[in-house]
């Protein structure tokens, strides 16, 4: 036989407890409230409710900037330097800024807690495009070009230190610990930052490497080459400031290039083929038509084969194209007779004519050369070469030492991306179509028409493909060459991947990410053509626009600008800056030279700002300036590797690099509920202030708080992309108010701390068990923060409470609270267990809710101090009780049977006619589960057992544990030979035994 639990009721029970009740309702309104004052109920000024205006701005400055002053001055552990990635000075903070600093925050206030000292200087990146433009939109100008620079800078300064100033403001509501004076933040466009800068700036200048073959005389130098340039941001852009969308539409054509008759072919198939046909056209495709007007060659790839076809009715010509292209492309070529073919290597120094040399001034033919980037997977297996327009072009003309400076490099683009009037030198007269349009819009489209005028188009093709985009202006960007300023990363990157191997990162596959980035890198575009950025000091002659930049001339004008200020740079006179080896004798020297104009990249402004953690002296004794740094996922090809790449550039050549960074964490996108990335074309964007101050509506958009904000930060897996939206929101909402009514029902029952603990060795086991639980909690905790996981931590906090505190021992225990006198031993162990409980819980949530913490501690200690001046001291390991949580999981087990039993119970209805209430013939079995008792009926073998021997020592807390009258171990047969009035029983297996446990659930008997 099982075990069986055992539900009844005694017949004459019911009777009295009816008129018991009857009675009670009669004397209800005279008797209201007579028993209140006999019980110990809980007292707390603790409110239920949470307002965020009187939970939380009270301790905005005590817990923030006081907090963050205190322990730079009284903190005694190590030192922690938490290095801020600047945010874009520019328009007000989004959920990826909230996420951001919540997480540095956590983390911040976790070493806090643990008695470190932390340094944390918050920064903003100020340079740039965005804050020119919208400067130029307030002077009321819509370009740069008819500005002073001076003003256009003045207007920009003013424009991002207010941006600034609003960015802060919104970051204080966060409930983020820091000083936001000027002295201990910083700004790219600090003077004495900028000086920084260029300092390093000027130790990768000195530092001598190799590039290629050729001597180069420092890390940075200046090229004439084709680079990324956005015509939306009139400026060259680096690989970092793009974005790749999937979706860009084309129009690519295919073209006819012919073959040029007068120069002779030296393979004997092409000489009869030549000699044969009055017409052999080279087909060539194409994305850019724009380029075409810039045609220096055409690739082909040596070793692969191409086809000589001739086209159903054009028996005059013949076309060559990859032999493996000639069927993919059949919807283009039609029907199609192979009369021959050639390999690569023989199509090599063939001549062709321009493409548009009918239109313009007869100009020498152009030659096919070899490349090993054509391919066969798209196209024709013939390339158009406009080295001025496509990087691999011109690697391919420069490793033939075809090109070398832009006076053999054909461009016609300018620096707003449209057809300049050197393209007439191309296409003649027809030039008057071109000139000034767009490349990528009416140019391109008027380059198509004069390919249909001149018979060389073929076909016209919408082509769907990746393409590159400006990051900041979200338009396409086109390649094309310009003179700019270049790092030269293949010297230095081994380096930096060596640095890296010292460097944590979380996730882990994070590092791979990072890695790529950098081995893929072999220079560094570092130049920009705007005014507001820091500038790169370079002295240009006037004669041949030949740049100087070496160490003499920029310890000169570094001089200068240190006395000065950068803005000197822009207003002062040339004089100022020649250095006396360049001034000539005779000419004053603004006769021969001129400033440069270009500006820093803006990632080497927010690149090199460890520089100031090295002024500082952290460096002294510390591998790392910074023991860690946190971004988003995008900052891997951003301030992750510019700091890097800046760090290890300026270090001497016979000094190993070390990464500027201990441990790099990265965090993902924020999205909407819907999993969709939020934008104002889609109406999804969450401000998180609407989320702490609340919206227009606050019904809608209620104002949560800093801490429901936080919650979600420290529950979402933060290294993945996550999702917030209203649903997220108030569920996150419900798990603080839990965590809060715990917090204030074990405030009120503690009271004043007057009372005499209760040692381990006098606690019952209800007692050891939950302290064995808080102290997992807490080892859990500690963990999670420690390891960045504080979806670790928040989630073993919210169960503790949930589940060990308010679904257990707070419900078993609030009639020992609420009737046993203050010194009873069973009282104060309870006490004893809450105080603990409430102690280590508001060292768990202090790093992410602060503010809760603070209202709880001030609560108990209204002295005006923080939480966080008391370092979080974990509990004892003789806490860890593991006998005592698994003699309570046995127990709970027990306990799971009887709460089911009670649930049968109050789920039926007795029959029985209620003589104190003849009209309601139908009752509950049971009403509280008070009014039942349980007999635990022990079977024959079970003596001996670990859970009889368990439930015969624990006898006295089992109707504590079950919330009934009473519980009585007992044996077969001793229920008596009474008949209840009803009666439910359910067994349980015992461990060790095949007899079940028979637990009898029963009416308790009313006291004579």
């Amino acid at each position: 036989m099982r075990p069986v639990l055992v539900l009844r009721k005694q017949p004459w029970n019911r009777r009295v407890q009816n008129f018991c009740s009857t009675a009670s309702k009669l004397k209800k309104g005279v008797e209201k409230n007579v028993y209140t004052s006999t019980l110990l109920l809980p007292k707390t000024s603790f409110p239920l409710w949470a307002n965020p205006s009187q939970s939380e701005v009270p301790f905005q400055e005590r817990t923030g900037e006081s907090l963050y002053r205190w322990q730079s001055k009284n903190a005694k552990g190590p030192l922690w330097v938490f290095h801020d990635g600047p945010p874009y000075a520019n328009g007000n903070l989004h959920m990826g800024h909230a996420l951001n600093k919540i997480l540095k925050d956590i983390i911040n206030r976790y070493h806090v807690s643990m008695g470190r000292k932390v340094n944390y200087i918050p920064g903003w990146d100020c340079h740039g495009l965005p804050i020119e433009n919208k400067a130029l939109q307030e002077l009321g100008q819509d370009s740069s070009t008819t500005l002073p620079a001076s003003t256009i800078r003045e207007a920009a300064h003013a424009t991002a230190r207010r941006e600034i100033a609003s960015q802060k403001e919104q970051f204080r509501h966060f409930g983020i610990m820091a000083d936001w004076s000027d002295e201990t933040t910083y700004r790219t466009l600090d003077p004495k930052y900028e000086l920084r800068q260029l300092r390093i700036f000027q130790k990768m200048v000195e530092k001598g490497v190799v590039m290629g073959f050729i001597p180069s005389p420092s890390l940075v130098y200046r090229h004439y080459r084709p680079v990324h340039y956005s015509p939306s941001s009139l400026s060259a852009l680096a690989e970092a400031e793009l974005i790749y969308k999937d979706n860009h539409i084309s129009h690519s054509v295919y073209v006819n290039f012919e073959i040029d008759r007068k120069v002779p072919i030296k393979n004997l198939v092409l000489q009869e083929l030549v000699s044969t046909t009055p017409s052999v056209h080279l087909l060539v495709w194409t994305t850019t038509p724009w380029t075409l007007t810039a045609n220096m060659g055409i690739a082909v790839n040596p070793e692969m084969t191409y086809s000589i076809i001739r086209r159903n009715g054009q028996e005059s010509s013949a076309t060559i194209l990859a032999q493996d292209r000639v069927t993919p492309l059949a919807d283009i070529l039609g029907e199609v007779e192979i009369i021959g073919e050639v390999q690569g290597s023989d199509l090599i120094d063939v001549a062709y004519t321009p493409i548009f040399n009918s239109l313009g001034p007869s100009t020498s033919p152009l030659t096919i050369i070899p490349a090993s980037h054509v391919t066969a997977d798209s196209g024709t297996g013939l390339v158009h070469c406009a080295p001025a327009h496509g990087a691999e072009d011109y690697h391919a003309f420069l490793a033939l030492n075809l090109v070398s400076t832009s006076k053999n490099m054909i461009c016609h683009v300018d620096g707003e991306g449209k057809f300049t009037s050197d393209v007439a030198d191309v296409v003649g007269e027809s030039a008057s179509i071109l000139v000034g349009h767009d490349v990528l819009g009416d140019g391109s489209r008027a380059v198509v028409e004069l390919l249909k005028k001149i018979g060389a188009l073929v076909k016209v093709q919408r082509f769907k493909h990746r393409y590159p985009y400006d990051w900041k202006t979200d338009k396409p960007i086109i390649v094309t060459a310009t003179s700019q300023w270049f790092a030269d990363l293949n010297s230095i990157k081994d380096h930096a991947l060596s640095a890296l191997e010292d460097v944590s990162f979380f996730p882990l596959q994070s590092r791979n990410r990072l890695e790529s980035f950098v081995r893929s890198r072999s220079e560094w575009c570092i130049s920009r053509q705007r005014v507001w950025g820091v500038p790169i000091p370079a002295l240009h002659r006037l004669d041949s626009d030949q740049a100087v930049l070496d160490t003499a001339s920029l310890d000169h004008i570094l001089s200068v600008i240190e006395e000065k200020g950068v803005t000197h740079w822009w207003t002062g006179p040339v004089e100022d800056f020649i250095p006396p080896a360049l001034r000539e004798e005779g000419r004053a020297p603004s006769e021969t030279w001129r400033k440069g104009t270009d500006t820093m990249d803006v990632w080497f402004d927010s690149g090199t700002s460890w520089s100031m953690l090295n002024e500082a002296g952290f460096g002294e004794g510390r591998k790392h300036l910074a023991d860690l740094c946190i971004e988003g996922s995008d900052q891997h090809r951003g301030w992750f590797q510019s700091q890097l790449l800046t760090a290890i550039g300026s270090t001497a050549l016979d000094t190993p690099g070390v990464s500027p960074y201990g441990a790099l964490i990265t965090h993902g996108m924020v999205l909407d509920q819907s999993g969709k990335k939020m934008s104002k074309s889609l109406g999804n964007i969450i401000s998180p202030l609407t989320i702490v101050l609340g919206g227009k509506n606050k019904k809608t958009e209620p104002a949560y708080g800093a801490d429901v904000l936080r919650l979600w930060a420290a529950t979402v897996e933060y290294w993945r992309d996550m999702s917030i939206g209203p649903t997220v929101l108030a569920q996150v909402a419900e798990s603080l108010r839990k965590i809060r009514n715990s917090a204030r029902f074990m405030l009120g029952s503690i009271g004043d701390d007057t009372f005499e603990r209760v040692p381990r060795e006098q606690m019952g086991l209800a007692e050891r068990y939950v302290m064995h639980e808080l102290y997992t909690l807490e080892q859990t905790a500690l963990e999670g923060y420690s390891s960045y996981n504080f979806p670790k931590a928040i989630n073993s906090l919210t169960n503790f409470a949930n589940i060990t505190l308010s679904s257990l021992y707070l419900d078993i225990t609030k009639d020992c609270l609420y009737a046993n006198a203050r010194s009873s031993l069973e009282r104060r162990s309870v006490i004893t267990v809450l105080e603990q409980a409430l102690t280590t819980m508001s060292s768990v949530l202090a790093p992410v809710l602060p503010h809760l913490a603070e209202e709880i501690h001030n609560t108990r200690n209204p002295d005006g101090t923080s939480v966080f001046m008391t370092p979080w001291s974990p509990l004892s390991p003789e806490w860890k009780d593991e006998q005592a949580a698994k003699d309570m999981v046995e127990l709970l087990r027990v306990r799971g049977v009887v709460r089911l039993l009670l649930e049968r119970a109050r789920g039926n209805k007795s029959a029985a006619v209620d003589p104190f209430d003849p009209a309601n013939t139908h009752h509950k079995v049971l009403k509280s589960s008070l009014e039942a008792e349980v007999d635990i009926i022990l079977p024959d073998g079970a003596e001996g057992t670990g859970l009889a021997s368990l439930l015969q020592r624990e006898e006295n807390f089992l109707k504590t544990l079950f919330i009934v009258s009473n519980a009585v171990i007992t044996e077969e047969g001793s229920l008596g030979t009474s008949s209840p009035e009803w009666l439910y029983t359910e067994t349980l297996s015992i461990p060790g035994t095949y007899t079940p446990l028979i637990l009898p659930l029963h009416i308790a008997e009313a006291t004579p």
